[in-house]
């Protein structure tokens, strides 16, 4: 005769407390490996992050100004560029002066959409650092012209080498290059020597010119514009400066004689290319 199972008998109070004992112990190890609850979670709040500030903005990243170019057709040092068709005439500048005076200088070519070549002197830059940037932000070339624009060709090796490196390096911290173009300081034309030395500076060709303003001697306006067209033709380069109220005042109207003859001012970079 099969009998029903039986329950287990109950455990032997010595064992039961061994077991409760057991259980006891994992439950303190598992609480030991949780995280510890916060202020928050043991009040029935939800933990909340504090929100990340926002990133500060970046500095507008600058392009480095453009560097010399080599023309292989050109010489050493270039006097004016060519003289075909479509007919185009850069008007270069000294850069040195009273800077509002440069900027209505710059103002009047932009206002016409003309693009010029700036030669700066490098204490100028010194003294109107921000000029270089004004040059470069409205589309006209920046170059070197020396450091002190003193005679250069009369100049020992190691005067005219630190006085094309000393502008050169000024240019370079300011716009990141040494300038499109270098020309000679107190001369139309660089030596031999010069020439060799700007070279080695970092500059292929050295800028002279064709058409000489005679702005420097304050002829009045009228003489400015005169002595531009008197002998301007395609492919010119002309001289002109910053500094002098004349000059200021003969650019409407040299401009506007210049695109009568169909002779369109560039930069002299656009005139070789």
């Amino acid at each position: 005769m099969t009998t029903p199972a039986e329950d287990p008998a109950p455990a032997p109070p010595r064992r039961a407390a061994l077991l409760t004992g057991l259980a006891l112990t994992a439950g303190t190890l598992t609480a030991g490996c949780a995280a510890p609850a916060t202020p928050d979670a043991a009040r029935g709040r939800p933990r909340t992050t504090p929100p990340t500030p926002p990133a500060a903005p970046s500095a507008p990243v600058v392009p480095p100004a453009p560097a010399p170019r080599r023309f292989p057709a050109q010489p050493s040092e270039i006097t004016h560029g060519p003289r075909t068709n479509p007919p185009k005439v850069a008007l270069t500048f000294h850069g040195q002066g009273d800077p509002a005076i440069a900027t209505s200088v710059l103002g009047e070519a932009e206002k016409a959409g003309v693009r010029v070549t700036v030669l700066a002197v490098g204490t100028w830059l010194d003294e109107h650092p921000g000029m270089a940037r004004r040059i470069l932000d409205g589309g006209h070339d920046l170059g070197n012209h020396t450091l002190h624009h003193l005679d250069i060709n009369a100049m020992s090796q190691t005067e005219a080498a630190a006085e094309i490196r000393g502008c050169a390096d000024r240019l370079k911290r300011l716009t990141g290059s040494i300038g499109t173009w270098f020309r000679p300081s107190r001369s139309p034309r660089a030596s031999a020597l010069v020439q060799r030395l700007a070279q080695d500076a970092g500059y292929p060709h050295t800028l002279s010119y064709d058409v000489d303003s005679l702005d420097f001697t304050s002829p009045g306006a009228a003489a400015v514009t005169r002595n531009v067209l008197a002998t301007v033709r395609p492919g010119s380069v002309v001289s002109l400066h910053f500094g002098y109220a004349d000059t200021v005042a003969a650019l409407p109207d040299l401009l506007h004689e210049l695109d009568r003859r169909g002779l369109r001012p560039v930069t002299t970079t656009e005139l070789l290319s």
